[in-house]
Parts: structure tokens; C-alpha cells; sequence
């Protein structure tokens, strides 16, 4: 399916990202894996990609809080694989704190990394695609783009931010063969999600089970976690040629959080 394509995803050492990552190589794209790690680990992942499927893996380590990395990590790969045609931006960080006592440099790193982030690498993509006169960008937001819960201020109104950049964007380049959506999962199981169950314990002083349970799946009405291969195949779809009429679309995946 994309064979000869170039598909960047930032946030890739592991969870979403990866796994959205090792899907497109193995449908035949070349992929530069991004984020933060384990030196060892990640070069583990990006040799186990081209071992796998035999298509070419870069890692890029641009921090995706500096807008000057990431367009460096967008040219880089232009000059090692040839031009982004599929941009994935998925990299993310979250914290958890009311909002009276939330660190104002934690806000300011969740927006860059969450929002931010999305704009320097789309404004860094979209020349080669329109060149190419095709594209796919995937904004990978949240089920918190749509709704809001309680002690997450920087990153639902981060992810709220991610929704509107994904409709602008697909509004400019809707005549150059380039499509731009987002994908909003509900809970996933990943580092991230785990990472978070501690300081939501404190916040709310509950047990991890009680946050898994009455906080994490509580707005889900399929009471469980969304896959990493149910997301990634949603990606394959969009990225494919049968979906180059969706563009601007917030796509829900969340075991129907968000259908109340």
C-alpha cells in the first residue's frame, strides 16, 4: 500500500506511536521513529522495523518541545529517505493537578509537545506534499479534544487545540491531495495512561484499582481499553487512497465515551 512512501511519526519509542509506526512499514513505508528512551531499547525497535519488514528505519531524538528541532527532524528525513508524504503527530505528555496548584512549566511543556509540536512539523511537511500534490497528516488528539475531565487543564485544552489546527490545516491543503484528520482514542493502555494513575491516585485519593476502574473506564461504556492495533489500523485506513475524501474529520475511538 505504501510502498515508496516516507512516514514520520514523533512520539514512536513505544505505545500509539509505535505501533502506528510499525503498521506503515509493514504496508512498505520507509518510517523515522521519534522520541524519547532507552538508547538501547530504541535501537532495538528501529532495527527490529527493518529486519522485520525490510523497509528503511531512521530515530530522530528532536525534542518536541523545540519548533527548531522538529523542522531540522522534517528536512533530515527529506535528505535520508526523500520527503514526508505521511506525518503522523503523536507525541504527548500528561499531568495531572487541579488547576489552582498546576505547575505553570508543566503547562507550558504539555502545550508544546502536545499542541505546539503538531504545528512546526505540519508547517515543516506541508511544502513536499503539496509538491507531490499528495499527503496525509494524522493529529493524533483525544477523546479530550471533545470532552473535558477534571485536574487535566493543559492537556485538554492542548488537545482541544490539536482538534482546530486539524480542521485549518485540512482546510488549506484540501486542494493540493492532501488529506488532514485526527484520531481521538478513548483510555489506551500505554506508558503514558500508566504513568498518570499515581498522581491521579493522589488527586483524587483513590486506589490504582479505583482509578482504573471508576476514573480511566468510567466513561467508556465498552468498559475497556482501546488497542494500540485498533488505533493503527484506523490510521492504515486514513492514510490509504479509499479515504482521500476524509479530511477535517475528528474521528472518535473510544468505546463510545464521547456518543452522550
Amino acid at each position: 500500500m505504501h510502498q515508496g512512501k516516507v512516514a514520520l511519526v514523533t512520539g514512536s519509542t513505544s505505545g500509539i506511536g509505535l505501533a502506528i509506526a510499525r503498521t506503515f512499514a509493514q504496508n512498505g513505508a520507509n518510517v523515522v521513529i521519534n522520541g524519547f528512551g532507552d538508547k538501547d531499547a530504541i535501537e532495538q525497535e528501529r532495527s527490529g522495523i527493518e529486519k522485520d519488514f525490510g523497509v528503511k528505519a531512521i530515530y530522530s531524538g528532536a525534542d518536541m518541545s523545540k519548533g527548531d528541532q522538529i523542522a531540522a527532524m522534517v528536512a533530515d528525513a527529506g535528505k535520508a529517505l526523500g520527503s514526508v508524504d505521511i506525518l503522523v503527530n503523536n507525541a504527548g505528555i500528561q499531568f495531572v493537578s487541579p488547576v489552582e496548584d498546576f505547575p505553570v512549566e508543566k503547562w507550558d511543556q504539555i502545550i508544546a509537545i502536545n499542541l505546539s509540536a503538531a504545528f512546526h512539523a505540519s508547517r515543516a511537511a506541508v511544502p513536499g506534499m503539496k509538491a507531490k500534490k499528495w499527503g496525509r497528516i494524522i493529529n493524533t488528539a483525544s477523546a479530550h479534544a471533545l470532552v473535558a475531565s477534571p485536574f487535566k487543564s493543559a492537556y485538554v485544552s492542548a488537545k482541544h487545540g490539536v482538534a482546530g489546527l486539524t480542521k485549518t490545516v485540512a482546510l488549506e491543503t484540501a486542494a493540493h491531495g492532501i488529506t488532514v484528520n485526527a484520531i481521538c482514542p478513548g483510555y489506551v493502555w500505554t506508558p503514558l495512561v500508566e504513568k498518570q494513575i499515581p498522581d491521579t491516585m493522589a488527586a483524587r485519593n483513590l486506589t490504582r484499582e479505583q482509578v482504573i476502574k471508576d476514573v480511566l473506564l468510567a466513561a467508556q461504556p465498552t468498559k475497556e481499553f482501546v488497542t494500540v492495533e485498533e488505533i493503527s489500523g484506523l490510521a492504515l485506513y486514513l492514510t490509504s487512497d479509499l479515504a482521500r475524501s476524509i479530511t477535517g474529520a475528528i474521528l472518535s475511538i473510544d468505546g463510545g465515551w464521547t456518543a452522550a
